[in-house]
This record gives structure tokens, sequence and C-alpha cells, in this order.
């Protein structure tokens, strides 16, 4: 049985509830990190790099993985500053390869890194989930944010449920509907007020779709040759959730889309962050395809899944359960494995985090950030293993 998946957690910095001795334990031997504390654009310093790399190794883990060097808006947005922060992010791609850390997620998701209407969902064992609720969303559009032509946007069946959910709000689940909509910024208990959020808006109103991924493009052209000399592997991440709300455009949502992104620059630095739970929010996803066709750009995996719903709405399921085939996807990923050592490639233990998880049991007990309890990412880690042992034993077998 050859190299098995790099197992990884992500951990949010000494302000954690979850400490790197508790991760240590889920046996879990990398940790994926960001320096938050730093504002988006600056660029990080070897000295704090090395600060946090080596409490991260103090704790017996090795840091694998940076989630995330975010992207200013301005790059997004083709703003006059555009280049000035390109070259400060290069900067920081230097300094994190100068201490050894050669593996950096990122995502070009306009202002809000993800997206949830309900922190608290629960489930019928009374474990707490992340849910989506389109509705939720439209009502909150149409009727609180009241953004311009937010009209144009909903069919009129969606505009009536969305009313019709509104209408059955009280003012203090108004207001807590729109602070979790509005805090959707990893790392931070930050939330936008509706007039920060309308001034966003505004940087866009120049920038569709097509603008959108042509700034991306214009970003992997800028930073790609950098990272191939300095051995960095870079890594999107996918929109989350994979379609357009609130007016903000999404360009990797899809198969064409993350083809798009390796077709922009072609080379070794510029490859997927896979995420089945923000792929597989769209039911016209295939993802064990999407594996099998872009596994060789593969460079992290996100592993976690989702309940769609009809109208549009999703939670997060149980790791191996919900609307996405979890062994199909690690069959595949497994397979890729098998061509990398065909192919003579050194990165086979691909990392792999178990992204969010319920809260269950003790995880009740700590303020953890939204999908990131120890418990229910321990319980998802653990099947993710045991699913990929028993592929591979069932593989060697053939």
């Amino acid at each position: 049985m050859f190299s098995n998946l790099e197992q990884t957690f992500r951990w949010f910095g000494p302000n954690d509830a979850v400490t790197l001795a508790a991760i240590r334990q889920t046996g879990a031997t990398g940790i994926v990190n960001a320096l938050h504390h730093i504002p988006c654009g600056d660029i990080w310093s070897v000295g704090e790099i090395k600060s946090r790399n080596e409490m991260i190794n103090a704790a017996g883990l090795d840091w694998s993985v940076v989630e995330s060097v975010n992207i200013h808006e301005s790059i997004k947005t083709a703003g006059p500053q555009r280049d000035e922060y390109i070259a400060k992010y290069i900067a920081t791609l230097k300094n994190l390869s100068d201490v050894g850390i050669k593996t950096v997620c990122y995502n070009f998701m306009p202002v809000l890194d993800w997206t949830r209407t309900n922190l608290d969902y629960r489930l019928p064992n009374n474990a707490s989930a992340l849910r989506y609720h389109a509705p939720a969303v439209a009502a909150f559009d149409l009727y609180i944010l009241e953004r311009e032509g937010a009209f144009n946007d909903f069919t009129v069946a969606q505009q009536h449920y969305a009313k019709e959910y509104f209408d059955s709000l009280d003012n203090d689940e108004k207001l807590h509907l729109t602070n979790t909509i509005m805090a959707g910024l990893p790392g931070t208990d930050d939330v936008f007020t509706i007039d920060e959020f309308k001034e966003h808006l505004k940087k866009y109103r120049g920038t569709d779709a097509k603008k959108l991924k042509e700034n991306l493009a214009y970003f992997l052209k800028a930073i790609i040759p950098d990272a191939e000399k300095l051995g960095i592997k870079m890594c999107i991440h996918p929109d989350d959730p994979p379609f357009q709300i609130l007016g903000l455009p999404r360009v990797v949502s899809t198969e064409n889309d993350l083809q798009d992104v390796v077709n922009a620059c072609s080379s070794p630095a510029n490859g997927i962050t896979f995420c089945t739970g923000s792929l597989g929010a769209r039911c016209d996803n295939d993802l064990p395809g999407i594996v099998s066709r872009l596994g060789e750009h593969i460079h992290f995996l996100h592993l976690r899944n989702v309940q769609r719903e009809p109208d549009g709405s999703f939670f997060e399921a149980d790791h191996l359960n919900g609307s996405n085939d979890m062994y199909a996807v690690m069959k595949n990923v497994i397979l890729e494995q098998k061509k990398r050592i065909e192919a003579g490639r050194t990165d086979i233990a691909i990392p792999m985090r178990p992204d969010h998880g319920h809260k269950l049991l003790d995880d009740f007990n700590y303020n953890t950030y939204p999908g990131y309890s120890i418990i229910g990412r321990l319980k998802g880690l653990a099947e993710l293993r045991g699913l990929e042992m028993g592929i591979k034993r069932s593989l060697d077998q053939d």
C-alpha cells in the first residue's frame, strides 16, 4: 500500500479554542494555518512566518498548507493599486518559501469568503451543522440589503418564498440573519454593516463574471512564474457557495471554471484546492469526474459533504453521507496518486483535511469558528482515513 494522503487540520492560530495539542491527538500530522492578524494586502514578514512555524513545530506538527494568503480587492477589481498589491503578494510567497512552506490555498471570491444563513442548524441527533437556506438569502437581498436590481435575479416563485420567509421573522431574527450572512471572513469575528457591504458592492459595479475571470487570469500570469521558481504550489479554492449571490459574480464554481484557471497560466505551480463541499453544492458538478480529469492539478483536498435541497439550499452533512459520493471521490483521488507514482512525481501524499464538522458532544462547551469544532472534525477525519485505507487495501488485492 503506497503513501497515504497527508492528514491535516485547520487551525486559526493562538486564539483558536481548538489547541495544537488537541489537534495532535486527532492523528493529523499537518496544520493548515494563516496569519489572520496581518491585514489583507500587507506582506507577511519572515519573522512572523518563522514565529508561527516554530509554534506549530513545538507541538509536534508541521505547517503543511497556508490557507489563505488573501487577495486584496484591488486585484479582483483591477483597481489602480493592483500591481502594487501583486508585488506584495509575491513578496509574501518568497518569505513563505524561505521558511519552507510550499503550498498556498487562496480564493478569488469578491468581498465574502463564504456564506451561510444558519450556524446552528440542528440535525435529528441534535448535532449542530451549518446551513445555507436559499429563501433566507433572497429575503436578505430583497428586503434587508435592498440591493438595486435584486428583483431581477430571482424568479417570481423565489420572490414569493423570500417574502414569506421575511414576514415570518421578528426584528431580532432579522438582525441575526444579517450578522450571519455578513460574517464571511475567515479567522475573525468581524461582521460587515449593511452600509459597509453596500460600499463594497459599489466597487464591483463594473466587474461582472467575465471581467472578474480576466482579473483572475491577470493575477495568475503575474504570480505563477515566481511561485514556480520558489517551488510553491498555488491552489485556488472554489466559490462557496458556487453560484452568484448578492449581486457578486462567481468564477470558480464549475469544472469549466477550474479548467480556465489551469489554462490561464500553464505551470505545475498553478493548481486547485479540490473542495467537495463547495463544488458539491451544485448538482451539475461531477465530483469524481473532476478528480479524474483535473487530478494532476490538485494540490490540496477539502473533504466534506453537503445535503442539497430542491430550492438551492444545502446543509453540511456527515462526511460520508449527503448528496455526494465520497467513496467515488476518494477512489479517484487514490487512482490519481497511482498516476503520479507512474509519472515519477513526488507529490503523492496530497494534503487532505476534513473540512467543517458538526458540533458534537463536548464541542458545545467551546466557542470555535463556525464549522471548525474539534470532535466533529475528528469524526470526519476518522471516517475519511478509514475510507482511504479500505479502498487502498481493496485495490492492492485486485
